[in-house]
């Protein structure tokens, strides 16, 4: 399975696109936050799945500020990252991922991207599509129960 994964869009739906456009044949997309208008947008014009959770500028009620997902063998837990208070570091967010089981952590909200391991889980932040910066774009691939990420520059 072949994931896309992007965050903090804040409006710049035409960079969402452009990534989904790069990045090739996806099963998903998975937007982090900040940006649920545009992960809604893609939804429409898009013949992808879009999964979405609220980030701290989103205001959809309606939208979950976390989910569980299992990719195959793979438990994948997606949040914003703003409640695990991740711009002071990532030992809430790594609790958070032990809590629930997770193999692999997708996160956003500091617009910084990132692929690392820690405590047996893969972590992955996009990074931005806001207006204004470098904007980046995550692949999350899982194979076989194996989760893989490569960061993308727009």
């Amino acid at each position: 399975m072949r994931i896309l994964v992007i965050s903090d869009s804040h409006g710049n739906y035409p960079l969402a696109l452009k990534a989904h456009e790069l990045a090739g044949p996806v099963d998903h997309i998975i937007h982090l936050g900040d940006g649920a208008d545009d992960a809604e947008l893609l939804q429409e014009v898009l013949e992808v799945p879009v999964l979405r959770v609220a980030g701290n500028c989103d205001f959809d009620a309606s939208l979950p500020r976390e989910l569980t997902l299992e990719i195959g063998s793979c438990r994948v837990f997606a949040t914003h990252g703003n409640r695990q208070a991740v711009k002071s570091g990532l030992s809430l967010l790594i609790e958070r991922g032990i809590e629930v089981g997770a193999g692999v952590v997708l996160y956003g909200h500091t617009h910084l991207p990132a692929v690392l391991r820690d405590s047996g889980m893969l972590l992955i932040n996009p990074g931005t599509l806001k207006q204004g910066f470098a904007g980046s774009y995550a692949i999350l691939t899982v194979q076989h129960g194996e989760p893989k990420a490569e960061l993308f520059k727009i």
